[in-house]
């Protein structure tokens, strides 16, 4: 237990969130606060389930043959989304689909009954095989880790794909899709074409300047040229379950595409006009046109700039 509570790394809404305790200790003492997962019904059978400090949002879609999960959330918030699933139907949990490698969307997975099939783009499997730490982020004493090593491998990926995969036929279907780097080097956006809904993962984790993981694969360069291929193959889609916001739209990731691809753009110009990386990171501020993105942390940006930067020639 020690080593999950001491984890306690939360980053800025709508980037990765990694704080993993069954329990949280509120600030200046006293009881900790049960991990509460928040229920929102998309449709019939399906639902997204968030809930404060447990990583992101899954995505809970029920079939004839099972219920298949998108996303798992921290250490420590496996069980209680499981409980929670078991609130919206009595069918069981019968596969895992991990949208990329970082611990507060797959460490969940440890906690899943051992039959559950889980599946992943292939870079991520790879990625989850080394769970290393993402850029910019400096693990607190004691975090896991590898979570699946200390588990024995239990919730590590056994099917994979490269660009596209099917899974079931009909109301059933989903669609998972490979369109590049960006967040990681293994994103999957997986579309419920039934429902004309697309879980997203923290490729678009909500309105912000997302977290570069070039320790994983990620790019700044090609980050907003994977959204943009996105939002054109997103044909059929009304709905996007983000990796830690609201649900948004088609348009929402189009902006987004231009977003990233702006901001790869300023600083490649900053560094061709002879600037430094901490210039540009002390500058650089979110155009006015983007309304309502949240503002970056200052190493985040920073951490930002230099991804772009090392990918520039």
């Amino acid at each position: 237990m020690k080593r999950l509570v001491v984890l306690g790394i939360l980053f800025s809404a709508g980037a990765l969130s990694i704080s993993a305790a069954a329990w949280q200790a509120p600030a200046g003492g006293g009881q900790p606060a049960p991990r509460v997962v928040t229920v929102e019904k998309l449709h019939d059978n399906l639902y997204m389930m968030g809930g404060q400090g447990g990583g992101g949002n899954s995505a809970v879609f029920i079939t004839a043959g099972g219920v298949v999960v998108v996303d798992t959330k921290n250490p420590g918030w496996g069980q209680p989304l499981l409980d929670k699933i078991k609130s919206v139907t009595d069918r069981p949990v019968t596969m895992i689909i991990n949208s990329h490698t970082h611990g507060d969307h797959v460490s969940g997975n440890v906690e899943f009954p051992a039959t559950v099939e889980v599946v992943t783009h292939e870079n991520t499997a790879k990625n989850m095989e080394a769970m290393r730490t993402p850029t910019g982020i400096t693990p607190a004493p004691g975090a896991p880790v590898n979570i699946f090593k200390e588990n024995g491998g239990r919730g590590m990926p056994k099917r994979t794909f490269k660009d596209k995969m099917t899974i079931g036929k009909g109301p059933d279907q989903i669609d998972l899709h490979y369109f590049g780097r960006g967040h990681t080097n293994g994103d999957a956006f997986v579309v419920f074409p039934a429902l004309r809904v697309m879980h997203a993962g923290d490729i678009f984790s909500g309105k912000n300047v997302p977290l570069l993981d070039a320790n994983n694969g990620g790019s700044g360069v090609e980050i907003g040229k994977t959204l943009a291929k996105a939002a054109d193959g997103a044909k059929g889609v009304d709905q996007i379950i983000t990796g830690h916001s609201t649900v948004m739209t088609v348009a929402d990731l189009r902006e987004y595409a231009a977003f990233n691809n702006e901001f790869a753009a300023d600083v490649q110009a900053a560094k061709k006009a002879g600037k430094t990386p901490d210039e540009v990171a002390s500058t650089w501020k979110i155009p006015a046109k983007y309304k309502g993105y949240g503002e970056p942390q200052a190493a985040r940006l920073r951490a930002n700039v230099q991804v772009v930067w090392d990918e520039t020639k």
